[in-house]
């Protein structure tokens, strides 16, 4: 891959994060200090460093941080040195205890509070994980299964969260309910197509607008058989979430600090200035991976061939989450998928290189962001003895990517605005 297409790739997947970093997007949307005690709870990917910009931002009040409590949790390994707000580290995409004590313990921050009180809540992408809290009598084993069956069933998050929401004591409106009649911001950092309050992090301080029968559709639709105390807990009316107009929720405000969407605008600027005409298709896109890919693919060729919405050289930029059917046994990551089926639709076409990468720093449950790839992807896998189709039928992207040393690591990067995608064509 030619140096300069690489190094400019990466530059534009720093840009989209730097653009959500919670010290950047966070202190402009902060409430002024409330008189009286302030709670701080949230959870997420971005929830430690969140904690940390409003710390360092109520710090300048006369007051400091006296009057100030709370608790955060995010996943293991996304924490961040804190002096007020403690931190509470748990398992993402599948639950663990952690994740339970967390909720608990946010739960038990908002229980008793009065309309002198404020609470603060700052939500990011992976809150519905790591704010597990099964209703009895579901175990924390059985909603484990649950997650890993929606994780390998190629389900949109919208579904997912539709069943999750329904089979958990904080999430769908709970925790807001909870903490009334304290008034409640919620300052959220936005992974989820379309920015829908309801669905980042499972929407625990706002109204849900999906019912229990949609979350046994979901079931039926991609054939999971609930256990008994699932399926006990579903037909059950009362595991039914607050909905729009309950009263427990008229002191609830909700406000979006950093989006997918911003931070593609800001590749977007980086590219145009490196004389690449933009082309933004959207920060919404889902679907299987490799579906897209092969789109994009299109798309890509189109545009070198001089078909296309622009003229290259172009940057074909985009966001959302894709989605990955699980039926191979091999390392993947919709973000490495995604690219292999790219690289595999384009075949070696001059002039055509991409990234694709999740702003969180880690694709899936691996240890890399995404990956890169260009014209020579192809050849230097034949070259080493590496079938990519073979690879890609197995979903072991990560596996293909890594041999060829073109995996993009970056660790936590304590933010979350979801998938970025960059192609960049030439003449």
């Amino acid at each position: 891959m030619s140096p300069p297409h690489r190094v400019l790739l990466r530059a534009l997947f720093d840009e989209a994060v730097a653009r959500a970093v919670p010290a950047r997007c966070l202190p402009p949307h902060l409430p002024p200090r409330p008189p009286g005690r302030l709670i701080v709870i949230g959870a997420g990917k971005a929830a430690a460093a969140m904690a940390a910009a409003v710390e360092a931002h109520y710090d300048r009040d006369p007051r400091g941080l006296d009057g100030i409590d709370g608790a955060v949790v995010t996943r293991h390994g996304h924490g961040h040195p804190t002096r007020r707000i403690a931190v509470i580290e748990a398992g993402h995409p599948v639950p663990d205890r952690h994740g339970m004590m967390g909720a608990r313990r946010l739960l038990e921050l908002v229980h008793g509070l009065t309309a002198d009180d404020h609470v603060l809540c700052l939500i990011s992408g992976g809150g519905s994980a790591l704010l597990t809290l099964p209703a009895a009598p579901i175990t924390l084993d059985e909603m484990q299964g649950l997650t890993r069956a929606l994780l390998r069933s190629g389900a949109a998050i919208g579904e997912m969260n539709a069943v999750r929401k329904h089979l958990s004591a904080i999430a769908g409106g709970r925790l807001a309910a909870a903490a009334h009649p304290a008034p409640i911001v919620t300052l959220a950092i936005s992974d989820v197509p379309g920015d829908d309050p309801s669905t980042i992090a499972s929407g625990p301080t706002v109204a849900d607008p999906t019912s229990r029968e949609d979350a046994q559709a979901v079931l039926s639709k991609y054939a999971i058989a609930p256990t008994a105390s699932i399926a006990q807990r579903l037909a059950d009316p009362g595991c039914e979430t607050p909905k729009p107009g309950d009263p427990r929720l008229a002191a609830a405000r909700f406000e979006i600090v950093a989006s997918a969407r911003e931070s593609l605008d800001a590749a977007a600027g980086l590219a145009h200035a490196h004389g690449y005409a933009p082309l933004v298709l959207g920060d919404d896109i889902e679907g299987e991976s490799r579906e897209i890919a092969a789109a994009h693919a299109r798309l890509a060729l189109d545009i070198k061939a001089g078909r296309g919405p622009v003229k290259a050289p172009a940057a074909v930029l985009s966001g959302g989450e894709t989605t990955v059917t699980v039926r191979g046994r091999g390392r993947g990551g919709r973000d490495a998928e995604y690219l292999l089926a790219l690289a595999i639709a384009l075949g070696g076409e001059p002039g055509i290189h991409a990234l694709a990468g999740d702003t969180d720093g880690i694709d899936g449950s691996e240890d890399n962001a995404g990956a890169i790839c260009g014209p020579d992807t192809l050849s230097r896998a034949r070259a080493i003895r590496i079938d990519a189709e073979a690879r890609l039928a197995d979903n072991d992207a990560y596996g293909f990517f890594a041999a060829l040393g073109d995996l993009v690591v970056t660790g936590p990067t304590l933010t979350n605005v979801n998938d970025f995608r960059a192609i960049l064509v030439e003449p």
